[in-house]
Protein backbone atom coordinates (compact mmCIF):
# COMPACT_ATOMS: atom_id res chain seq x y z
CA UNK A 1 0.00 0.00 0.00
CA UNK A 2 1.73 3.21 -1.11
CA UNK A 3 1.53 6.09 1.04
CA UNK A 4 -0.49 8.27 -1.56
CA UNK A 5 -3.54 5.28 -1.83
CA UNK A 6 -3.01 5.77 2.49
CA UNK A 7 -3.31 9.11 2.52
CA UNK A 8 -6.37 9.26 0.13
CA UNK A 9 -7.98 6.65 2.51
CA UNK A 10 -8.48 4.36 -0.06
CA UNK A 11 -6.66 1.40 1.20
CA UNK A 12 -6.86 1.35 5.39
CA UNK A 13 -5.53 -0.93 7.93
CA UNK A 14 -6.46 -0.67 11.78
CA UNK A 15 -5.53 -2.98 14.90
CA UNK A 16 -7.73 -1.34 17.56
CA UNK A 17 -9.18 -2.21 20.94
CA UNK A 18 -13.00 0.00 20.00
CA UNK A 19 -15.39 -1.25 17.96
CA UNK A 20 -16.30 -0.30 14.81
CA UNK A 21 -19.45 -0.12 12.54
CA UNK A 22 -20.02 -2.32 10.00
CA UNK A 23 -22.34 0.26 7.85
CA UNK A 24 -20.28 3.58 8.52
CA UNK A 25 -16.70 0.83 7.52
CA UNK A 26 -18.85 -0.48 4.59
CA UNK A 27 -20.49 2.69 3.05
CA UNK A 28 -16.90 4.92 3.17
CA UNK A 29 -15.48 2.33 0.39
CA UNK A 30 -18.01 3.44 -2.17
CA UNK A 31 -18.24 7.12 -0.33
CA UNK A 32 -17.38 9.64 -3.68
CA UNK A 33 -17.24 7.23 -6.35
CA UNK A 34 -18.87 5.98 -9.40
CA UNK A 35 -16.07 3.36 -10.67
CA UNK A 36 -17.00 1.11 -7.73
CA UNK A 37 -19.62 -2.19 -8.85
CA UNK A 38 -19.14 -4.37 -5.96
CA UNK A 39 -18.51 -4.14 -2.44
CA UNK A 40 -17.43 -7.51 -0.82
CA UNK A 41 -17.29 -7.42 3.30
CA UNK A 42 -16.94 -9.92 5.92
CA UNK A 43 -17.42 -9.20 9.62
CA UNK A 44 -16.13 -11.89 12.27
CA UNK A 45 -17.44 -12.45 15.32
CA UNK A 46 -15.88 -14.08 18.73
CA UNK A 47 -17.94 -17.80 19.24
CA UNK A 48 -19.07 -18.80 22.47
CA UNK A 49 -17.35 -22.13 21.83
CA UNK A 50 -14.51 -23.42 20.30
CA UNK A 51 -12.79 -27.14 20.05
CA UNK A 52 -15.60 -28.51 22.28
CA UNK A 53 -15.58 -26.02 25.35
CA UNK A 54 -17.59 -23.18 26.06
CA UNK A 55 -15.84 -19.81 25.79
CA UNK A 56 -16.72 -16.90 28.43
CA UNK A 57 -14.13 -14.57 26.64
CA UNK A 58 -10.56 -14.31 24.17
CA UNK A 59 -8.03 -11.77 24.67
CA UNK A 60 -6.28 -11.23 21.51
CA UNK A 61 -2.69 -9.73 21.68
CA UNK A 62 -0.46 -8.03 18.85
CA UNK A 63 3.31 -6.44 18.58
CA UNK A 64 2.96 -3.19 17.55
CA UNK A 65 4.03 -1.77 14.12
CA UNK A 66 4.95 -5.34 13.06
CA UNK A 67 0.90 -6.45 12.95
CA UNK A 68 0.04 -3.14 11.09
CA UNK A 69 2.77 -3.70 8.98
CA UNK A 70 1.94 -7.42 8.17
CA UNK A 71 -1.80 -6.44 7.46
CA UNK A 72 -0.40 -3.84 5.27
CA UNK A 73 1.53 -6.10 3.06
CA UNK A 74 -1.91 -8.67 2.29
CA UNK A 75 -3.46 -5.62 1.65
CA UNK A 76 -0.72 -5.12 -0.76
CA UNK A 77 -0.73 -8.41 -2.35
CA UNK A 78 -3.95 -8.43 -2.95
CA UNK A 79 -4.25 -5.03 -4.93
CA UNK A 80 -1.34 -7.00 -6.86
CA UNK A 81 -3.18 -9.15 -7.93
CA UNK A 82 -6.87 -7.80 -8.16
CA UNK A 83 -8.11 -4.12 -9.26
CA UNK A 84 -9.27 -2.75 -6.12
CA UNK A 85 -10.74 0.22 -5.98
CA UNK A 86 -10.68 0.82 -1.38
CA UNK A 87 -9.95 -1.95 1.10
CA UNK A 88 -10.85 -1.82 4.63
CA UNK A 89 -9.04 -3.87 7.01
CA UNK A 90 -10.00 -3.47 10.75
CA UNK A 91 -8.88 -5.89 13.66
CA UNK A 92 -9.58 -5.66 16.87
CA UNK A 93 -7.14 -6.78 20.07
CA UNK A 94 -8.12 -6.86 24.13
CA UNK A 95 -10.70 -8.77 25.62
CA UNK A 96 -13.91 -9.23 23.61
CA UNK A 97 -17.29 -11.30 24.73
CA UNK A 98 -18.92 -13.80 22.63
CA UNK A 99 -20.99 -12.22 20.09
CA UNK A 100 -18.80 -9.30 19.68
CA UNK A 101 -16.73 -7.99 16.04
CA UNK A 102 -13.57 -8.97 16.13
CA UNK A 103 -12.08 -8.27 12.14
CA UNK A 104 -14.17 -6.60 9.12
CA UNK A 105 -12.25 -6.86 6.13
CA UNK A 106 -14.35 -4.43 3.11
CA UNK A 107 -13.31 -4.37 -0.80
CA UNK A 108 -14.33 -2.31 -3.44
CA UNK A 109 -13.77 -3.06 -7.32
CA UNK A 110 -15.67 -2.48 -10.35
CA UNK A 111 -16.62 -5.88 -10.33
CA UNK A 112 -17.85 -8.21 -8.07
CA UNK A 113 -15.71 -11.27 -8.55
CA UNK A 114 -12.43 -8.91 -7.98
CA UNK A 115 -14.03 -8.00 -4.65
CA UNK A 116 -15.23 -11.62 -3.81
CA UNK A 117 -11.76 -12.72 -4.37
CA UNK A 118 -9.73 -10.21 -2.75
CA UNK A 119 -11.82 -10.10 0.47
CA UNK A 120 -11.68 -13.89 0.72
CA UNK A 121 -7.81 -13.56 0.17
CA UNK A 122 -7.27 -11.00 2.70
CA UNK A 123 -9.29 -12.73 5.10
CA UNK A 124 -7.07 -16.32 4.41
CA UNK A 125 -4.12 -13.97 4.64
CA UNK A 126 -5.27 -12.11 7.69
CA UNK A 127 -5.92 -15.71 9.69
CA UNK A 128 -2.08 -17.24 8.87
CA UNK A 129 0.22 -14.03 8.10
CA UNK A 130 -0.60 -11.87 10.64
CA UNK A 131 0.70 -11.38 14.01
CA UNK A 132 -1.87 -11.77 16.68
CA UNK A 133 -2.01 -14.12 19.61
CA UNK A 134 -5.79 -15.57 21.11
CA UNK A 135 -6.46 -16.83 24.23
CA UNK A 136 -9.68 -18.16 25.12
CA UNK A 137 -11.48 -18.04 28.47
CA UNK A 138 -12.89 -21.61 28.58
CA UNK A 139 -15.29 -23.70 31.33
CA UNK A 140 -11.47 -25.72 31.54
CA UNK A 141 -9.29 -22.83 32.13
CA UNK A 142 -7.78 -20.11 29.92
CA UNK A 143 -5.84 -21.54 26.68
CA UNK A 144 -4.03 -20.08 23.71
CA UNK A 145 -5.50 -20.88 20.22
CA UNK A 146 -2.94 -22.75 17.88
CA UNK A 147 -3.10 -22.04 14.56
CA UNK A 148 -5.78 -24.09 12.13
CA UNK A 149 -4.34 -26.63 9.33
CA UNK A 150 -7.54 -25.75 7.47
CA UNK A 151 -6.27 -21.99 7.50
CA UNK A 152 -2.91 -23.01 6.40
CA UNK A 153 -5.01 -24.97 3.72
CA UNK A 154 -7.46 -21.98 2.65
CA UNK A 155 -4.16 -19.61 2.29
CA UNK A 156 -2.19 -22.31 0.44
CA UNK A 157 -4.87 -22.54 -2.48
CA UNK A 158 -4.13 -18.64 -3.24
CA UNK A 159 -0.58 -19.93 -4.21
CA UNK A 160 -1.54 -22.79 -6.60
CA UNK A 161 -4.30 -20.21 -7.81
CA UNK A 162 -0.94 -18.18 -8.60
CA UNK A 163 1.36 -20.72 -9.58
CA UNK A 164 -1.62 -22.84 -11.92
CA UNK A 165 -2.25 -18.78 -13.69
CA UNK A 166 1.54 -18.39 -14.56
CA UNK A 167 1.31 -22.23 -16.25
Amino acid sequence: MSAQQAAAGEMLVSVQEADFDVGAETASLGDGRCDVGGIATFIGLVRDANDGSGVSAMTLEHYPGMTERALGDIVEQACARWSLLSVRVIHRVGRLQPGDRIVFVGVAAAHRGEAFAACEFIMDYLKTQAPFWKREETTEGARWVDARESDDTAAARWSAAASASKG
